[in-house]
């Protein structure tokens, strides 16, 4: 446990820097005071937590200074991290990995789970990164590169395959996604996998040809299982920040999404997006990305979330 969260506080590094550089250190343990307050709230909203959410975690501190004028920085800091943690319960994705035992299902048909998305967001990588992890688990995976239309999509997919050792089905650029699709279903139920991961094209919600693409590879997984894909994830680049929430309501309008996989947090500073995203979709948060290696696709813990943001320990 204290691994993972020690990848959850490099993960949003760039985020608690920004809280910090905006409040000059405050969550290292001076006081509180109404200047600290006014920087907490400017540090807020450039770490993209939004108007709710920021007035929350400030109505809380401000209440607790009122109480306590000696009220230090690390106690505002657990503070806020109690608000995200209030916020975001139920946003926890889980997967329940396995074939056999309680509150398993059995594997009468292999579960599907389709990687959704626009261009850039990081579905081929995190296709490949969640197989793997899968594979860490016991679970046997088949990941199809449906993804046709992206020149080089398919050969990235193979690459990652080869360095990772996963199972794949592919065709070639051009070729009949659904067609892919189908194929996969079909090796994954015959070999006896566990789960078939489906990586399919980038595309802008604007762009019917690529929507209705879609919407024929559920189409074509139906006819083998009324219930697949029985995952439909949005994958969302995390330094859009909230940019990215009409991106995903369109998206869930047309498609019905299941969960997200939030991707490039190492790399931005809007880390408290991922709350905004919530409270706006209900979409649960399966996994986050926090780095370039496959051990830094996590499962999301709304605790080491709201710690590492924080700057807290957990």
């Amino acid at each position: 446990m204290f691994g993972l969260f020690k990848k959850f506080k490099a993960g949003f590094a760039k985020t608690v820097s920004v809280i910090a550089q905006k409040t000059h250190g405050l969550f290292g343990g001076r006081k509180i005071d109404a200047a600290s307050l006014d920087e907490l709230e400017e540090a807020l909203y450039t770490a993209d937590f939004g108007v709710a959410t920021t007035t929350e975690i400030l109505d809380e501190i401000k209440a607790a200074y009122r109480q306590d004028p000696e009220l230090k920085g690390k106690q505002a800091a657990e503070i806020g991290a109690a608000v995200l943690t209030r916020v975001l319960a139920g946003s926890e994705g889980r997967l329940a990995v396995g074939t056999s035992g309680p509150n398993i299902r059995p594997a009468a048909n292999p579960i599907v789970i389709a990687m959704i998305g626009v261009n850039g967001s990081g579905k081929t990588t995190t296709t490949a990164k969640l197989a793997w992890l899968l594979k860490q688990d016991k679970q046997s995976v088949i990941v199809a590169a449906c993804d046709t239309f992206r020149a080089a999509a398919v050969e990235q997919l193979k690459s990652w395959a080869t360095r990772l050792d996963l199972e794949i089905i592919a065709s070639h650029t051009g070729a009949d996604a659904a067609a892919v699709a189908f194929d996969a279903w079909q090796a994954t139920k015959s070999r006896g996998r566990d789960y078939l991961i489906v990586d399919t094209a980038g595309r802008l919600h604007t762009k019917s040809n690529l929507m209705e693409e879609l919407a024929k590879i559920r189409r074509v997984l139906a006819k083998h299982d009324p219930e697949a894909p029985q995952h439909r994830w949005l994958v969302v680049d995390g330094s859009l920040g909230s940019n990215s929430i009409e991106q995903a309501r369109v998206f869930h309008q047309q498609f019905g999404l299941t969960g997200l996989v939030v991707t490039k947090l190492d790399g931005t500073s809007r880390g408290g997006a991922i709350v905004g995203i919530w409270r706006e979709l209900k979409l649960p948060i399966y996994f986050v990305g926090l780095g370039e290696q496959p051990e830094d696709l996590q499962p999301f813990s709304i605790e080491n979330y709201a710690h590492a943001v924080f700057g807290l320990e957990s």
